[in-house]
């Protein structure tokens, strides 16, 4: 795994807590809320790009 992958990683589960302490919260921010998940989406985007192996060339 490179560092920046790790660093995706890391950024993701921040913004997974994140998410979860906002949708938990008593007083809902719902544009805050759809904030989170927007990056969130974005970091997971960027990893599954990192992670599959580039296609073959023949």
């Amino acid at each position: 795994m490179t560092d920046r992958m790790f660093h995706l990683l890391e950024r993701f589960q921040m913004l997974d807590a994140q998410l979860r302490r906002a949708q938990g919260s008593t007083r809902r921010n719902l544009f805050q809320i759809a904030e989170l998940e927007r990056r969130k989406l974005r970091i997971r985007a960027r990893l599954a790009r990192l992670f599959v192996p580039p296609a073959a060339v023949v």
